[in-house]
């Protein structure tokens, strides 16, 4: 079978947009903090489970890496979309939800959902009072969308550096930067060389993830 591998079959130009991933519950649930749901998690085994936009999404991976790095009994719930997930976590079917914000915000500011933190490095702009999983002291809880601009490999190299400050100059536009943030994204447009470290980082990162929770391809 013919296989493509980022490392050997591509170039990257940037790392455009991130897009940061929440943990959000439904009201019912009696936790106002990260630290109170995982208490009910582990005084309950076996009764709460999280929904996601699908398996092996970001989402799903955080999810695992909260589970595994805890130590919780927690179900995955795959949707095929994060908009029925949210729909099945505001009806009271799934009582938790991981993953993008912005299709949740509605929820979040009617009430219907309760955002307890982010699972990206820094807190999301359009929710500031919604904290970091590291600022409450889950440091291994990290992982969130990114969106990357990419070129086959052996692009001359002089291409890909007037690649990298267009997609920079794109993405930087205010009508473009405001876009972005109500989609729930931020631009990132850093160099070739930060795109390479990074995607290789993650990709070993959740490698490990994906080995430990056994998670198949659909």
């Amino acid at each position: 079978m013919f296989r493509m591998t980022p490392y050997k079959d591509f170039e990257p130009i940037a790392v455009a947009v991130t897009n940061p991933l929440l943990v959000i519950i439904n009201p019912s649930v009696q936790a106002q903090t990260v630290k109170d749901l995982i208490a009910l998690i582990k005084a309950n085994p076996g009764k709460y489970n999280y929904a996601t936009g699908g398996t092996g999404s970001a989402a799903h991976l955080v999810g695992e890496q909260l589970r595994l790095s805890l130590g919780l009994d927690l179900v995955h719930i795959p949707y095929n979309s994060a908009g029925l997930a949210i729909g099945s976590v505001v009806a009271g079917h799934a009582p938790i939800y991981i993953g993008s914000p912005a299709p949740a915000l509605p929820q979040i500011e009617e009430g219907k959902l309760r955002a307890l933190a982010v699972t990206s490095k820094t807190r999301w702009k359009t929710l500031p009072g919604v904290p970091a999983m590291a600022e409450i002291g889950y440091t291994d809880i990290e992982g969130e969308n990114w969106q990357a601009v990419l070129v086959p490999a052996g692009t001359p190299k002089e291409v890909i550096t007037l690649l990298n400050q267009e997609v920079i100059k794109i993405v930087m536009l205010p009508d473009i930067k405001e876009r972005m943030a109500v989609l729930g994204f931020e631009p990132v447009a850093n160099t070739p060389g930060e795109s390479a470290f990074q995607i290789r980082a993650e990709i070993a990162k959740w490698a490990k993830i994906i080995r430990a929770a056994n998670i198949k391809a659909e």
